[in-house]
Formats: C-alpha cells, structure tokens, sequence
C-alpha cells in the first residue's frame, strides 16, 4: 500500500515537473526566460520547453485601461510575464502646457508603438511603460514651447512629425518603434477661447466688408461700361443721323441747282429767240422771292403790293407760256 502512495506521489511530481517544463507561447506573444536569474533565451510562439525551477520568465510591467463605476475608464499598471508583439496605443491623460507666447494650454496625446526587441524592453528599462509615457510628456512640452499658440493650433501634422522622430530614437535602445504620434485634443483657456472666437467673427465680418466692396466696384464698373456703351451707341446713332441729314441736304441742294440751272438754260434759251427780255424775268424773280419772305410769317395776314410792281408781274404770263412752250 505505501509503495502505490509513494508511486502516486512522484508520478504526480512528474506531471507537475513536467507541465512547469512545458511552454506554450500564444502568436504574437513571447517570453523572456531566465536561468538562474541571468538572461537565457526568448521564447517563440508555438511549444516550448524549459528547465523546471531553473528558467523563469522575467516579470514585465504593463498598462491596462479598464472599466469603472459609471462607465468610466481608467488606466492600471499590471505586472504580468507576458510581452505582447503587437502595436499598442497609449492614451496619455491631459497634461498643461505653455507655448512660446506665454499661453497655458491643456493637451491629450495617442502614442502608437510596437516591442521589436523584447530582451531591450525588458532589461534597458525599469518600467517600460511610465517611462514611454514620462518620455511623451516631456517631449510634448519642448515641442509646443517652440510654437506660439495659433502654430500650435494649426500645426498639428508638423507637431506629430517632431515627436513621432523624437520618441523613435529615444526609444530605439528600449527595443521599441513608435510608428506615430497623434495630437487627440488642444485646448487653450476660456479666456483665449473667447478672444479667438472674436477674432474669428472679425476676420469673417473683414471678409464680408471685403466682398461687398469688391461686389459694389464691379457693380459700378458694370454700370460706366454700360453707360460708356450706351453713350458709344447714341453718339453713333445720331452721327448717322447727321450724315443722313448732310446726304440729304446735299441732294437737295444738287437737285434745287440742277432745277436752277436747267431754268437759265431755258432763259438764256428764250433770251437767243428774243421773246423774253433778261431783266424782266430777273426783276420779277426778285419779287417773287421777296414776297415769298414777306407771307411767310404766321402773323402776316394782309400783303399789299406797289402800283409799280404790277408791271413787272405781268412778265410772268409770258415766262410761263414760256415754259410751257418749251
């Protein structure tokens, strides 16, 4: 009976020796071993075997957001033997700090990184990961006191760049690659908030002013171009006009002296045949045209003509018969 007691109890030695000799490392996971409290190895995924009570896993120290009463969330420091390999995001909480212009402003960061050599991250740093996040902390202060606010408000993308370069090489010998920094939330005091957005309402009443004169300018050009072009048209109109005239004019003229001259053609005619005698037909041309003038008024009712004048009138008689001979 002892000897199955005694043989129950090493064969339970044996799976408890050999289940702590066995080492199963999930994907994306490893561990660091040590042997006899020195480095020996790290362990890759898949099953692995180890010296019982001679190798063990080195303790490593990690951050965990968990959840609280009221559904709040808040980061805990564990310490745990597992190193994880893939990339992880650490949202640091809202830290002050002071631009270049002397303002105190409030600013949240996400750092993305990755463990590429998990013996450095284990055995170059104490606490891995406060010292990551003391790390980003400094670093946000010394690249924000370069800028004044509006850069700082504006220049998001350059920030992120400058620590993305910075946190990498400081944490190159920790065996750890910070892929990209992320500037979550920047927020400057009430007080300057209220002043920006002031400005902001200037700057856009600016703009409005702006664009009003600029519309109301083209409006006015507009219109003097039209008034230009309308000015153009009736000048043009009325030179046609007056060249009408003048064509007019001109033709009347050439046809009264064609008229003219085709009478004293007829006249001289008439004087060659001797039946008419030149100085009664001018004498009674005269008259004719002073009686012409004489009526032509509106307020001329009565015209009285000279004794002397029916003489030369009668002259017309033999000037149009004449004419009609002709």
């Amino acid at each position: 009976m002892d000897i199955y007691i005694i043989a129950g109890i090493i064969v339970l030695l044996l799976v408890i020796v050999i289940s702590a000799g066995v080492k199963v490392v999930p994907q994306s996971e490893t561990r660091v071993i040590e042997r006899l409290g020195r480095f020996h190895s790290v362990l890759s995924p898949g099953l692995n075997f180890i010296i019982p009570f001679v190798d063990k896993p080195k303790t490593i120290y990690t951050r965990r957001v968990e959840s609280g009463p009221g559904g709040r969330h808040y980061v805990r420091t564990v310490a745990t033997k597992v190193i994880d390999l893939r990339e992880q995001v650490y949202d640091f909480p809202s830290q002050q700090v002071i631009t270049r212009d002397n303002v105190t402003t409030e600013i949240n960061a996400l750092l993305y990184f990755q463990i590429t050599d998990p013996k450095k991250a284990v055995y170059e740093i104490d606490n891995l990961p406060n010292a990551i996040e003391k790390l980003t902390q400094t670093s946000l202060r010394n690249v924000i006191g370069e800028l004044e606010l509006d850069e700082t408000l504006t220049s998001r993308d350059t920030i992120n760049t400058k620590l993305q370069a910075i946190l990498d090489d400081a944490t190159n010998k920790w065996g750890v690659k910070v892929n990209r920094v992320e500037l979550q939330d920047i927020t400057p005091p009430e007080s300057v908030r209220v002043a920006m957005e002031k400005q902001m309402q200037a700057e856009r009443n600016r703009r409005a002013e702006i664009l009003n004169a600029e519309g109301e300018k083209q409006s006015l050009i507009l219109r003097s171009e039209g008034e230009k072009a309308s000015r153009i048209n009736e000048a043009e109109a009325h030179k046609q006009s007056e060249i009408l005239k003048a064509e007019g004019e001109a033709q009347a003229i050439i046809l009264n002296a064609k008229a003219e001259a085709d009478a004293i053609m007829r006249v001289a005619e008439a004087v060659k045949s001797g039946k008419t005698d030149p100085a009664t037909y001018m004498l009674a041309m005269k008259y004719i045209e002073t009686l012409r003038e004489m009526t032509s008024g509106q307020d001329n009712k009565t015209v009285y003509i000279p004794y002397e004048a029916s003489s030369v009138l009668s002259s017309i008689g033999s000037i149009r018969s004449l004419f009609d001979a002709k």
